[in-house]
C-alpha cells in the first residue's frame, strides 16, 4: 500500500465535506453565532462593574443581568445548532467512507485478498471509520469554536489594553513550542496503535472462524498466549500515545496559566495607576480566560485530530489498493446457446512463483462437458480461476466463442458462468436468500424449483423455519452435503451458460450423490460444462476427460480410452477415482 501524506488526507475529507457544503455553512455560521455571543459576555462583564457596580446604578446592574441572559440563550441555541450539524457531519461522513471503501473492495480481485488480512480490512472499516467520525462531529468542531474564540478574544483584549495584549502575544509562541514537538510524537503512535488494533482484529478474526480446528488441536492456550502478547503490544503503544498527549496538554495548561497570571498581576498594577479600569481588567482576563481555555481546549483534541489524520492516511492507503484486474470494454449480453471455450498458448504463474501453464492450449467446444482429472497442483482450480478473470494470464489468451475474456466487461463475462466450489459457501442469511444469490431478481417459486432440482427441498422443509431459516455463519447449522446441494440450487437458479463444477458431489452420500448427479445432468444439458472430478461417477459422464500433470495435458479422451492408453490416468483412477 502506498503511503499518503497530510495534504492528500486534508483533500480527500474536504471533497467528502464539499458534497454536504450547506450544512458546513450552517455549522460555521451558528458557530460563529456562539463564539460571537461568549465574546459578548466580556463587554457585559465590563458595562456590569463599570457602571453598575462601582458606579452604584442598580437598574444598570439589571439591564446587564436581562443582556447577559439574553446573549446566554442566543449562544446555547447557536451551539445546539453546531452540535447537531457537526455530529451529524461526522456520521454522515463516516457513512459514505465506509460505503466507498466497501464498493472499492468489492472491485479487488482474490489476489489482493490473499495477501491482506481480513481482520485488518475489517479494523479499518470499523475503527479507523469511528476514529475520523468522532474527529469530524466532535473534535474538529470543538477545535475550530476554539479557533475562532482565540481570535476573537485576541482582538478585543487588543481593544481592551494594548500593552496586556502585547504580553499575550509574547506568550504565545511558548504555547506553540510544545504543539510543535509533541503533536507529531502523538500523531505517529496513534497511527501504530491503529495498526496494532488492526492485528488484534485479524487474530480475533482467525481464530474464531477456525474455532473447531483451534479446539480440536487443543489449541486455546497457544491461541491466547499469541493474543496476549498482541494486547501487551497495543497497550505498550497506546501507553506512549498516551504519555505524549498527556504531557502535552499539561505543558499547554501550565504556559497558559503561567501567561495569564503574569497578566493578570500586570493588569493589576496598571488599575492601581489609573491607565485602566477595574472594568477593563476584569473584561481583559475574562477574554485572556477564553484564549486560555481555547488553547488548552486545541491542545485535547490535537490528539484526536492527529489521531484522525492517521486513521484517514490508513484508509486512504486502502482506498488507493488498485484493482489488478482492469475491466474490459466490450459489453456481452447473457448468452443465448453455451459458448465454445478456447485456451491458446497459455502462460501463468502465481506472483512470487514460478510458471504453473507455459504455452497451454486447449479448446473445449460448445455444450461439451468436459472432466479434469490429475494431482493436486496439476492446475484444475487455476483454469477456473483464469476463466472467472480472478487473475490475469500472463501471455496467451482465453476466448469464449469468439470473444477475448480480457476485452468483456468483467460483469458480464461472470454472468456467462456458474460455479459450484468443492467447499460450498453459505451465506448467514436465510436459506431463500442463499439460494437467490444466483439470480437476485428470482422469485420465491423460482428458489423453490431450483431447491428441488439440487434434491435440497425436502430436508429445507424439514428446518425449523424452512426455507426462512437462518443458516448461521458459514452455514453451521448444515451438514456438508446440504451446504453442498445448496450451493449447486442456486448454480441451478443463475442458470447461466457455462458450468464449472469443482467435484460437486464429494461431500455427498451415496444416495444424495445419485440424486445430484440426476440433477446436474440435467442441468449440463445446453451448456458448456467444465468439472474438476475426483470419482469415478463423474468422468463417466465427461464428454472428454483432460489429464492435466504439473500444468500441461498428459492425455485426453473418454474413461475406456484412457485406461487402456495412459498410464498416468490408470494410475490415478486406481488410486483416487475408483478408490
Amino acid at each position: 500500500m502506498s503511503k499518503v501524506n497530510t495534504r492528500e488526507v486534508l483533500r480527500w475529507l474536504a471533497g467528502h465535506l464539499s458534497a454536504y457544503r450547506w450544512h458546513v455553512v450552517g455549522a460555521v455560521i451558528a458557530l460563529f453565532f456562539a463564539s460571537g455571543a461568549w465574546l459578548a459576555l466580556g463587554q457585559g462583564v465590563k458595562y456590569a462593574i463599570d457602571n453598575g457596580f462601582i458606579g452604584d446604578h442598580p437598574q444598570v446592574l439589571n439591564k446587564a443581568a436581562l443582556a447577559v441572559l439574553v446573549i446566554c440563550i442566543v449562544a446555547s441555541l447557536a451551539t445546539y445548532c453546531r452540535f447537531y450539524l457537526m455530529t451529524w457531519l461526522g456520521e454522515r461522513i463516516s457513512a459514505d467512507i465506509r460505503m466507498q471503501l466497501y464498493h472499492h473492495l468489492l472491485g479487488l480481485s482474490p489476489s489482493y485478498f490473499s495477501k491482506v488480512r481480513t481482520g485488518e480490512v475489517i479494523s479499518r472499516f470499523t475503527s479507523d471509520t469511528a476514529i475520523l467520525q468522532t474527529v469530524v462531529g466532535m473534535s474538529l468542531s470543538m477545535a475550530l469554536r476554539s479557533a475562532v474564540t482565540f481570535i476573537g478574544a485576541l482582538i478585543l483584549m487588543g481593544t481592551t489594553s494594548p500593552l496586556l495584549t502585547a504580553c499575550v502575544l509574547l506568550a504565545v509562541p511558548m504555547v506553540l513550542v510544545p504543539i510543535k514537538v509533541f503533536a507529531p510524537k502523538v500523531r505517529r503512535y496513534a497511527r501504530l496503535s491503529q495498526d496494532k488494533i488492526a492485528d488484534l482484529g485479524a487474530h480475533i478474526d482467525q481464530s474464531l472462524h477456525e474455532i473447531a480446528t483451534v479446539q480440536a488441536f487443543n489449541a486455546q492456550t497457544s491461541e491466547s498466549k499469541q493474543f496476549d502478547k498482541r494486547v501487551g503490544d497495543a497497550f505498550e503503544v497506546a501507553r506512549w500515545r498516551i504519555h505524549y498527549r498527556s504531557l502535552l496538554i499539561g505543558l499547554i495548561m501550565v504556559l497558559s496559566l503561567t501567561a495569564i497570571l503574569l497578566i493578570a498581576w500586570v493588569g493589576a498594577r496598571q488599575v492601581f495607576s489609573g491607565a485602566i479600569s477595574a472594568g477593563e481588567l476584569s473584561a481583559f482576563l475574562f477574554y485572556a480566560i477564553m484564549a486560555g481555555g481555547s488553547v488548552a481546549t486545541i491542545s485535547e483534541v490535537i490528539g484526536e485530530v492527529q489521531r484522525g489524520v492517521g486513521a484517514s492516511e490508513r484508509l486512504l492507503e486502502l482506498l488507493a489498493s488498485p484493482a489488478d484486474i482492469a475491466d474490459g470494454d466490450v459489453a456481452l449480453p447473457h448468452l443465448i446457446s453455451a459458448p465454445s471455450i478456447t485456451i491458446q498458448n497459455l502462460s501463468f504463474g502465481y506472483p512470487d512463483s514460478a510458471l504453473l501453464f507455459e504455452d497451454f492450449s486447449l479448446h473445449i467446444e460448445a455444450g461439451e462437458k468436459v472432466a479434469l482429472v490429475g494431482a493436486s497442483g496439476a492446475g484444475k482450480t487455476t483454469l477456473f480461476q483464469l476463466l472467472l478473470r480472478f487473475y490475469d494470464i500472463n501471455k496467451g489468451a482465453i476466448q469464449l466463442d469468439q470473444h477475448l475474456i480480457k476485452d468483456l466487461k468483467l460483469h458480464d463475462l461472470r454472468d456467462q458462468i456458474a460455479i459450484v466450489s468443492q467447499e460450498s459457501v453459505v451465506f448467514a442469511t436465510t436459506v431463500m436468500e442463499n439460494i437467490r444469490y444466483g439470480r437476485e431478481n428470482a422469485t420465491d417459486e423460482d428458489v423453490i424449483a431450483a431447491a428441488k432440482n439440487a434434491f435440497a427441498h425436502d430436508f429445507i422443509e424439514e428446518l425449523e423455519t424452512g426455507y426462512q431459516t437462518q443458516l448461521g455463519e458459514r452455514g453451521v447449522r448444515l451438514s456438508g452435503g446440504q451446504r453442498q446441494r445448496i450451493a449447486i440450487a442456486r448454480a441451478i437458479l443463475a442458470d447461466r451458460p457455462v458450468l464449472l463444477l469443482d467435484e460437486a458431489t464429494s461431500a455427498l452420500d451415496a444416495r444424495s450423490e445419485k440424486m445430484v448427479q440426476q440433477a446436474l445432468s440435467s442441468l449440463m444439458q445446453g451448456r458448456t460444462t467444465i468439472v474438476i472430478a475426483h470419482r469415478l461417477a463423474t468422468v463417466q459422464h465427461a464428454d472428454r476427460i483432460i489429464v492435466l500433470d504439473k500444468g500441461r495435458i498428459a492425455a485426453q479422451g473418454n474413461h475406456n480410452q484412457l485406461m487402456k492408453s495412459d498410464t498416468l490416468y490408470r494410475e490415478y483412477a486406481e488410486l483416487q477415482l475408483l478408490s
